[in-house]
């Protein structure tokens, strides 16, 4: 049967009957086309500038590259443009070269990767850590390691899809988005059952911007004797006193079994982490195929090392950031525009019709704000939103051309 284009999302694509891999291919490349023709294509814009406040983006059929404001980045802290940060990364090259040359356990492992793993273990306060390639990784790789089919993982439905990827080797039970009730049902059902049974949530979760309410959770997961992993990838150098995320805010450093991460958002690099005991992270050294057969990552990791030193360094920019967020949250709630629970710098604005959501979209890169509307499956098919990400660099002025925009955005859909 054919879809129709028009209400359709990129997961109608992942397998159509009959169709075999090249066929497949052809009729989704037919999609994006279709996509383009009516300017609803906001992904894969090609950036001719550094990953900052402002961006030179090329849009489909324009003669030369726009400056727009950028809502797009997670770089919260704008740690990936920071003199010191770069500073790190070109003497870490220098010193080391260009790549590491192998994976860990066959020559791969440098100093620079010890010190970064005890650093960022450090500012967790724990002892022990591994690197992965991806903060992708780090949660896919870590949980196929972990749980297989006499385990169960209990997933937050909300979590990134790197968890549910983790979880293809063991058996899987979803509660709603942050429902405790839910949460302690499946608990008390599966007790006895299973030999591990792992609660895995976000601190932060991506698309909403709320926060898990870690401590009743804490409370529940040990009640019931399972293994609690958290995933604050949005929540750290944005939440706590310290920028050490929610588990900061709830003080529960040593009551996460597993915390994981991401260097890409606040720390502006790329790669992943796990923290945990020292049987655990001393288990997916050797057990963990995607850390163990991967080759490890760039020296210029001593930007990650530098950033996580300039959290404690330079408090100003978690400042920034949150005056930023409060700045551009009391302006889209005075324009009449539903944000719902955001406490993070994720702001979603929620628009719920895909097709004016992807029609908003389309306004806001005319008034020269680059976003991306969020759709099916990342939400569900009514909850479409436009998602903002907001970075301490950000100026007043661009946060009011953000508003003006939105000003335009709101004639079309009220």
């Amino acid at each position: 049967m054919p879809i129709d284009f028009y209400s359709a999302s990129f997961k109608d694509f992942e397998d159509i009957p009959g169709l075999n891999v090249y066929e497949r291919s052809a009729y989704f490349t037919q999609f994006l086309n279709y996509l383009k023709s009516q300017d609803r294509l906001n992904y894969r814009l090609l950036s001719n500038s550094p990953c900052s406040p402002e961006m030179e983006i090329q849009l489909e059929g324009g003669s030369k590259p726009r400056r727009m404001v950028s809502f797009v980045s997670n770089d919260y802290l704008g740690f990936s443009q920071h003199p010191k940060v770069k500073e790190a990364v070109i003497k870490g090259v220098e010193q080391f070269g260009a790549g590491s040359g192998a994976s860990p356990a066959i020559g791969g492992h440098f100093s620079y990767h010890q010190i970064l793993e005890d650093k960022i273990a450090a500012f967790f306060k724990r002892k022990d850590a591994i690197l992965y390639t991806t903060g992708y990784t780090a949660n896919s790789a870590s949980l196929i390691s972990l749980l297989r089919k006499q385990d169960i993982a209990i997933l937050d439905m909300a979590v990134h899809a790197s968890m549910y990827e983790g979880c293809a080797y063991t058996n899987v039970k979803t509660f709603p988005h942050n429902n405790l009730d839910a949460l302690e049902r499946i608990l008390q059902n599966t007790k006895d059952t299973y030999r591990t049974r792992a609660v895995v949530i976000d601190g932060v979760y991506s698309q909403d911007g709320d926060l898990a309410p870690l401590n009743r959770i804490v409370e529940l997961t040990k009640a019931y004797g399972a293994f609690l992993v958290v995933d604050d990838a949005h929540g750290t150098g944005v939440l706590g006193k310290s920028g050490r995320g929610l588990i900061e805010v709830y003080d529960l450093f040593h009551e996460i079994d597993m915390i994981t991460g991401t260097f890409s958002k606040t720390f502006g690099n790329i790669g992943g982490y796990v923290i945990a005991k020292p049987e655990i992270i001393n288990y997916l050294k050797y057990q963990s195929r995607q850390h163990l057969f991967s080759v490890t990552a760039t020296p210029a990791v001593h930007g990650i090392i530098k950033a996580i030193d300039l959290i404690d360094e330079e408090p100003q920019w978690m400042n920034r950031l949150w005056n930023n967020i409060d700045y551009l949250k009391n302006g889209l709630v005075d324009l009449g525009f539903n944000i719902g629970n955001t406490q993070s710098a994720i702001i979603p604005v929620k628009i719920g019709d895909p097709v004016l959501n992807a029609e908003s979209a389309r306004i806001l890169l005319n008034e020269g704000i680059y976003v991306n509307p969020i759709m099916y499956p990342a939400v569900s098919r009514k909850d479409a939103r436009i998602r903002l990400s907001v970075m301490a660099t950000h100026t007043t002025e661009n946060l009011d051309k953000a508003l003006n925009a939105f000003q335009k955005v709101k004639s079309l859909i009220h």
